[in-house]
């Protein structure tokens, strides 16, 4: 089985008026004010799924801002999982920094109608520290109480910048870890190169709950990042992700394939450990 733990689809109605939201929407913005940026339906998700040969994809936000759009984009990943049930798992866009409930309660709406994680939170986009415990809180009480994952947009402190870098760095991740240990946490993009800590024996013991995924790996990090990260923190932490439409889920998994990984490892990676925590 292969899953792609880290995917976006908009409803018709975001791309059709994407000049709108781009001045609506801070995250939105930052991601899509270059007409270039692709954007993608559930139908296109599958047919690329199809040519690719991934069983399913976990589909997900975009750290929105604005509530309304988060909760339309949120319908139609609704919507998207009940038509293709075998093949799409949803997480909920939310922002802590709505304040209140109000993330907490869409947070709710969302795993009530079937969703089965948060994400991806942006921080920085989004304003608020993922370490933040008055803000994080209520989101997180949601999160114990249905079993959610979380994936968290995460960013390297060192390296080229890129729209939607961000700041949420090893040290944020590391702050929300320490407080929220008993949550699944799936830290995207490498985690910003947090793996890299796992020489310090306090991190290592400390990550038993987290996952990181490859999503925009190859725009990011030398094919060599599959073998290093495994070797720090396991194989059994990775998480196949492509970002798409930002990229297609065949290239990362080439360089899975490609690795000098074991067989067990690389079939960990391409959606052994994802069909576990979803519990496929």
């Amino acid at each position: 089985m292969i899953v792609d733990f880290h995917t976006h689809i908009y409803p018709p109605s975001i791309r059709e008026q994407r000049e709108t939201y781009v001045t609506r929407d801070r995250t939105f913005g930052e991601l899509f004010a270059d007409p270039r940026a692709k954007m993608a339906n559930a139908e296109e998700l599958i047919a690329a799924m199809d040519e690719d040969g991934v069983d399913r994809s976990v589909v997900m936000g975009i750290g929105w801002t604005d509530q309304g759009l988060a909760r339309e984009a949120n319908d139609y990943l609704i919507d998207a999982v009940s038509r293709f049930p075998d093949r799409l798992t949803g997480f909920a866009g939310v922002s802590p920094a709505w304040g209140g409930e109000a993330a907490a309660l869409e947070a709710e709406r969302c795993a009530g109608a079937g969703l089965r994680g948060i994400g991806e939170l942006h921080p920085s986009e989004q304003g608020y520290d993922l370490g933040s415990e008055s803000m994080i809180t209520p989101l997180m009480d949601v999160v114990r109480e249905h079993g959610l994952i979380v994936t968290t947009h995460s960013s390297e402190p060192v390296g080229h910048t890129y729209q939607g870098k961000g700041d949420t760095r090893p040290e944020m991740l590391w702050r929300h870890i320490q407080k929220y240990p008993d949550v699944t946490l799936v830290c995207a993009h490498w985690g910003g190169g947090l793996p890299f800590y796992a020489l310090m024996p306090e991190v290592a013991e400390a990550l038993g709950n987290v996952y990181f995924d490859t999503a925009a790996s190859p725009f990011l990090y030398d094919a060599r990042v599959f073998e290093v990260v495994a070797g720090l923190v396991g194989a059994d932490h990775i998480l196949l992700g492509s970002d798409y439409p930002l990229l297609r889920a065949s290239r990362l998994t080439r360089q899975v394939q490609d690795s000098s990984l074991s067989d067990a490892d690389r079939g960990a990676i391409l959606g052994g450990n994802a069909a576990r925590l979803l519990g496929l």
